[in-house]
C-alpha cells in the first residue's frame, strides 16, 4: 500500500508570523493535529498539538505574543506520495514523529499520521483474513481433485489389469 492511499488531504497552513493562539484556532477550525508552517508561500516548517504543550503550555508562555516560529519545527522531514507505507512507518518511527508531510513534484500535497496508519492495520488484516479463507477453499478443492484423479488412475489400472486378464482367457 502507498502513502498516498492513506494520507490526509486535507493540510492546513500557518504563516511563521502568526500567533501560537492563531494555530490553537485554526486547530479547532479544522480539526487537524498540525499545521504546517509557510513564510512567504514557503513551507518552512510543522507545528503540532504537542509543540504547543511542551514550549508554550508546560513553559507559561503566553499563547497570544509567542509566534508560532519560536516553536515550530522547521528540519522538516518529508516522504513521496508514491513511497510504501511501511517507508513512512520508518521514518516516523527513526524520528519520534507522528506526522509526516507527503510530497509529489515537489509540493506537499498530504500528510500521514499514525492515525492513518493505524487505519491500514484493519485493512491488512482483513485482506490477509480473505487470503486465509481462499487458501483454505483452494486446498479442500485441489485435494478433491487430486482425490479424483487418484480414483481415475486407479479405475484406469483397474480397467488394465481386467483387460490384460480377459486377453490371457481369451489364449487360453
Amino acid at each position: 500500500m502507498l502513502v498516498e492511499d492513506v494520507m490526509t488531504t486535507n493540510i492546513v497552513k500557518i504563516d511563521s508570523n502568526k500567533t501560537v493562539f492563531d494555530a490553537c484556532k485554526d486547530y479547532s477550525k479544522n480539526k487537524v493535529g498540525s499545521l504546517l508552517v509557510t513564510d512567504n508561500n514557503l513551507t518552512v516548517g510543522i507545528v503540532t498539538e504537542k509543540d504547543i504543550i511542551e514550549k508554550v503550555i508546560l513553559l507559561n508562555r503566553n499563547a497570544k505574543d509567542t509566534k508560532i516560529s519560536e516553536i515550530m519545527t522547521s528540519n522538516l522531514k518529508t516522504i513521496h506520495a508514491l513511497a510504501p507505507i511501511e517507508k513512512a512507518a520508518k521514518i516516523m518511527k527513526e524520528n519520534n514523529i507522528k506526522k509526516l508531510p507527503v510530497v509529489l513534484n515537489n509540493e506537499i500535497i498530504g500528510i500521514i499520521t499514525e492515525t492513518d496508519l493505524s487505519r491500514t492495520i484493519e485493512v491488512y488484516s482483513q485482506a490477509i483474513e480473505e487470503l486465509t479463507k481462499f487458501y483454505q477453499t483452494s486446498r479442500e478443492n485441489i485435494e478433491k481433485i487430486m482425490e479424483e484423479w487418484k480414483n481415475i488412475l486407479l479405475n484406469l489400472k483397474n480397467y488394465k489389469k481386467i483387460n490384460e486378464q480377459n486377453e490371457i482367457e481369451s489364449l487360453l
